[in-house]
């Protein structure tokens, strides 16, 4: 009787020990489907490109950057265009519409990917400047206040980077009708907000030939407001 009663305490034991191991296995880590929330996702946009070298942009053309968008700021970016010589120098209008051309396009492949995009309509095209404007004027085939905001700063910022069309780097800008073209400037702001330029409030300024330093006393065209003449 003893040593039966001795081995139903061992299997009693033993018994006990299985259910605690086995206890103690279902307390590991279970699967769940509540979402955890590991915060934002870093950007993946770095807004650079590959670029060619002086030697490569030169076979294709002169040299120049123009700038468009990439995350909500205008960014320069590398380009050749060719332009025809003329005795006096680049010609003007030939140089503006090169450039608008590229910024008209979309951008290729890597540069999306990078994150790059224009906000310039492709149907927009530029002309010389008409009787009563400065002569370093140009005349856009829509108002500069009908434009989406972000494609006008990228048209000032990318001709402000050309001595040729923005002299003392102030570009001044028309559109088709018979209202006066404006001075405007590209400024650290605007780059950085293209989303916020607007047309200023102030003539260009048609005696700038006679000596006046183009760009002097201009409004930035960021916000309302920019210049200080009366229309």
């Amino acid at each position: 009787m003893g040593s039966n009663h001795r081995a139903r305490r061992r299997a009693a034991a033993l018994a006990g020990a299985v259910l605690t191991a086995a206890l103690a296995a279902g307390c590991g880590i279970r699967t769940t489907s509540v979402p955890v929330d590991a915060g934002p996702a870093p950007s993946r946009v770095p807004c650079t490109t590959s670029s060619d070298d002086v030697t490569t942009q030169a076979l294709r053309g002169i040299p120049v950057q123009i700038y468009l968008l990439c995350s909500s700021q205008l960014v320069a970016v590398d380009r050749a265009v060719r332009v025809d010589e003329t005795a006096s120098g680049t010609n003007r209008v030939e140089l503006a519409r090169a450039l608008l051309a590229e910024l008209r396009q979309r951008p290729p492949a890597e540069e999306r990917q990078a994150g790059f995009t224009t906000a310039v309509p492709e149907r927009l095209r530029i002309d010389a400047p008409r009787d009563g404007d400065p002569h370093y004027a140009l005349r856009l085939g829509e108002q500069p206040e009908d434009l989406p905001a972000e494609a006008l700063a990228q048209i000032v910022c990318t001709y402000a980077k050309s001595t040729t069309l923005a002299p003392g780097g102030t570009v001044v800008l028309g559109g088709p009708g018979k209202y006066p073209s404006r001075n405007y400037l590209c400024t650290a702001e605007m780059k950085a907000r293209p989303q916020a330029v607007t047309t200023p409030s102030r003539n260009a300024d048609p005696d700038a030939d006679s000596g006046t330093e183009p760009g002097s006393g201009t409004g930035t065209g960021l916000g309302s407001g920019a210049g200080t003449g009366d229309d």
